[in-house]
């Protein structure tokens, strides 16, 4: 595999595994398992679900895996970008795809097409998180090599580690992230558990540790990408390992995006990473799984249908006499019918190549 020339196959699959979780699969699966009182439902449904607080359940990983994939992905656009225009083409593309990221965020959860300023929220999005996280390891792969890159990351979770222990405990009313967080943001502030402000320095460290996978992919992906392989693995290894030691001082904390969690969590992109890129471009088995590359290429449109668009009338509207037959189960067929719909939607667009880039 060329990878400085060609597309990563494994890098939009796995974009597009995480989308399709995101705008299809635990919303349908919810919709469907609410309805079935059992077990074996419920345990499928709280690993579908945030953990509260202090743990880490499945779904606690699509966010930081929406972080780090957008870090895979720099240092290739950043090496195109630098041979054909040099450090200011790559700083306003920078910039603006902060600025499109963060507005986008706004749409999405901070009510900003409600035009009620009583309710905007500022900062209070994954998009956003994202927004962040790239600026941060946008400027720091821009400057360093990598000695000074993993430098740089030590000094972000130093920067949370430090404030975190000196200023507060890691409980949801003592932590220093939530309490900076209603200081700066005020009224403008979203869902009060949830911390944006201090985070965006472990947000940087998520999208860096994806930055770090591109560039291991990049320099050994063309000659030896079994090397590339290994050293994923290996990292994505030490990082779990890390993380889970890590915890017994600072807990995995998704909410405020404690240092362990960040490390832990990229561990687990690691490990995915190399799970899909060992499986797709190293052994080159694709067969059955391109068809997530309709997420995966265009994820940022992906997202926005899915969480702003609701198809759900439409489908009411060409289905309402299924509704005595199914039941309780009417509802989660307007789910599916939703998603469906975004699918469809989405694959049109990939057939005509049309992708919203960002």
């Amino acid at each position: 595999m060329d990878a400085q020339h060609r597309r990563l196959a494994s890098l939009d699959i796995l974009r597009g595994f995480d989308l399709f979780l995101l705008v299809f699969l635990q919303p349908v699966a919810c919709a469907v398992l609410w309805q079935i009182d059992a077990p074996a439902t419920r345990a499928i449904l709280f690993q579908l679900d945030h953990e509260a607080w202090a743990g880490f359940r499945a779904w606690d990983l699509v966010m930081p895996l929406f972080l780090f994939i957008s870090g895979t992905s720099i240092p290739f656009s950043f090496g195109k970008m630098l041979a054909n225009g040099g450090k200011a083409v790559v700083y306003r593309k920078v910039a603006k795809r902060f600025a499109v990221l963060f507005l986008l965020g706004m749409v999405v959860q901070g009510n900003l097409l409600g035009l009620d300023p009583h309710n905007i929220y500022i900062y209070t999005n994954t998009l956003q998180a994202i927004a962040a996280g790239y600026l941060i390891t946008a400027m720091i792969v821009l400057n360093f090599k990598v000695k000074g890159q993993i430098i740089a990351a030590a000094l972000l979770l130093a920067g949370y580690t430090v404030p975190m222990m000196l200023l507060g405990d890691y409980t949801p009313e003592g932590n220093f992230a939530l309490r900076l967080d209603a200081l700066v943001l005020g009224r403008f502030q979203g869902d009060p558990s949830y911390s944006w402000i201090l985070s965006s320095l472990t947000f940087g460290v998520t999208v860096l540790l994806g930055a770090f996978a591109g560039q291991i992919i990049k320099k050994h992906g063309k000659a030896n990408p079994e090397k590339a392989a290994r050293l994923l693995f290996a990292i994505g290894m030490a990082l779990v390992a890390a993380g889970l030691l890590w915890s017994l001082e600072m807990p995995i904390i998704k909410r405020i995006w404690t240092g362990s969690m960040t490390l832990f969590s990229g561990g687990l992109c690691f490990l995915l990473m190399w799970l899909f890129y060992w499986w797709i471009d190293v052994k080159g088995h694709s067969r059955g799984l391109n068809w997530l590359k309709i997420y995966g290429m265009n994820s940022i449109a992906a997202y926005m249908i899915g969480e702003v668009v609701n198809f759900r009338s439409a489908v009411q509207s060409v289905s309402y006499g299924l509704a005595p037959l199914m039941g309780n189960f009417f509802e989660a067929w307007l789910t599916f019918g939703n998603f469906a719909i975004v699918f469809a939607l989405l694959q049109a667009m990939y057939r005509c190549g049309v992708f919203l880039k960002v």
